[in-house]
Formats: structure tokens, sequence, C-alpha cells
């Protein structure tokens, strides 16, 4: 029995086929590790329907960077992986002195390990409104770009899916790029706060938590969007899976389909961890995904 890995990181689907011994075709996996700074890249590319369906994600490019102190208050690293993140949002994108780009903090901002999104657009330096004012004379002269930020919260508070809110934002602003922050559910543990998601795939609001929704994605909004992510929060279920492998290693596969069954309880599968500091380490991600976006955004 392959237990069903519950994530939203490519990275971590794919090695559940690994661990599972099991080929998988239509998709590729680079990686990059940076000894010097400890910052590990992986890129994870989903090339056919083939790869899609086994990996339960769009066709596309998914992009990890994992930094272990990530989630530590250390100015410097946070900076550093700033400038990885702006790089990757480069290369998926071909930015110009003049870009428009909206960004959208999806979540529940009265929910810490859901309020990534919000956050991010509260940091953020919203320079649509100047420029559509005043012109760029007013901001630094890097400053060019025009940058829009918006927060559709969650239905429960509104009563409409975040995606009709941000089709009815985009065809009315009509920005060349669309960027989607929104906290995600890793597998593992060690993931928590120390990994984002880069991909050029969009956003599926609530999957990792088994909450599912349409995707916001090139496809229903009619421009490119590029989904950014942090794992918040972990599926109890799992946690209570990886405590068990080393007491069902003497058991044969019917064995352990039965003590599973029994140990991982249906109600265990509808909660989620999070880390005790997940306030401040929240907070503290929020501003190293805003300074990547503008970076990736500053005329040179």
């Amino acid at each position: 029995m392959r237990y069903e890995i519950r994530t939203d990181l490519a990275l971590e689907a794919r090695e559940g086929y690994q661990e599972a011994a099991e080929s998988l075709r239509g998709v590729s996996v680079e990686e990059d590790y940076d000894e010097q700074r400890e910052i590990r890249t992986t890129r994870v590319r989903i090339e056919s329907e083939n790869g899609a369906k086994a990996m339960g994600k769009e066709q596309g490019l998914y992009v990890t960077i994992e930094a272990v102190n990530l989630s530590q208050p250390d100015e410097g690293i946070h900076r550093e992986v700033s400038e990885k993140l702006a790089q990757c949002l480069k290369d998926m994108h071909v930015f110009h002195e003049k870009s428009s780009v909206l960004v959208v903090g999806l979540g529940n901002e009265k929910i810490t390990p859901d309020a990534l999104g919000p956050y991010v657009v509260r940091n953020l330096h919203i320079t649509r409104h100047i420029i559509r004012e005043y012109g760029t004379s007013g901001l630094d002269g890097k400053m060019t770009f025009e940058l829009s930020g918006l927060i559709p919260g969650v239905s429960a508070q509104t009563g409409m899916e975040s995606l009709e809110i941000i089709q009815g934002v985009v065809r009315e602003t009509q920005p060349e790029l669309v960027i989607v922050v929104d906290a995600l559910a890793a597998r593992s543990t060690r993931r928590l706060s120390r990994t984002i998601q880069v991909t050029d795939t969009g956003i599926h609001p609530g999957s990792g938590v088994g909450n599912y929704r349409q995707g916001i994605n090139e496809k229903s909004l009619g421009v490119p969007v590029i989904g950014i992510g942090i794992p918040t929060v972990v599926d109890a279920a799992t946690i209570v899976h990886d405590a068990m492998v080393h007491v069902m290693e003497p058991l044969n596969e019917k064995e352990r389909e039965a003590f599973l069954g029994e140990t991982i309880t249906p109600q265990l599968r509808t909660m989620f961890v999070t880390p005790k500091d997940v306030d401040e380490t929240v907070k503290r991600l929020s501003f190293t995904i805003s300074e990547g976006i503008h970076l990736a955004l500053q005329h040179e």
C-alpha cells in the first residue's frame, strides 16, 4: 500500500513516487544546492498529461526554494531567499520598466496559518494609483512598474469565490501578470515555514487541506498567473503515519492497510498541525515574499 500524500508541493508529490520505487514519465527534476548559503533549489517540470495525472498537479514548472534557517529571524538568509525568489519570477515572466502586475493575497487574515497572502499584499509598495494620477515622477527612478494588490478574503466572509472577485478585477484593470500568494500544506514537518514554491500554473485554493476550489490560472483569468506559496500546516494523519513506519516494517501489505485503517481515523484526517510560533514566522516570511516581488519588478 502506498500512503496517499496530502501536499501542495510538487517536490513532495514527486518524492512519493521515488519512495514507492515507481517510475514516472513526463516529469523531470533538476536540483541545485548553494553550499555557502545553504539554499537548495529544485525544479520539477511536469511535461505530459500522464505526469500531471500521476502527480495530481497541472502541467508546468514548479520551483522549490528550501532554506533550513528560513523560519529563523535571520535577515541575511531572508534577503538571499528574496533574491532567489526574484530570479525565479524573472525566469517565468519577462518584466519591463512599465510592467503592470496584480498581486492577490489568498487566505483568511483572521487565521494566522492562512494569513500569508493578505500579509504579503499589505507589505507591498502599491504604485498603480500613483502612476495613474501623477506618472512616475513622484517615485524612485527604479520603481516605474504598476503594482496593484487585492485581498479577496474567503467565501465565508464575502459570499463569493475568490476566483469570481479576481476575474472582475482583472477584467477592469487588465494587468499583464497576476501573482497569487497563498499558504500551503506540506507532507513533511521539516518543510514547514522553510520552503517556498513558485509555479507558472497558478494556484488551486484550499487543495492542500481538502477544500477544493476552481483553479486561479491563465485559463480562468486570461492572463499569465504565477503562484507563490509557503507551507504553514501539515496533515495530522501524515504525522501519525510517519511515526508508525518503523512499527509497520514487519507487516505485509494487507496487515499494514488494516493497521493504518485502525490508527488513522476519519476524524484525524480533518486535522492539521502548525508550528507554535506560526504568528511571528508568517509575518516574517510575508516580508521575504513581498521583497522578492519588489526585486523582480525593479528596473535596473
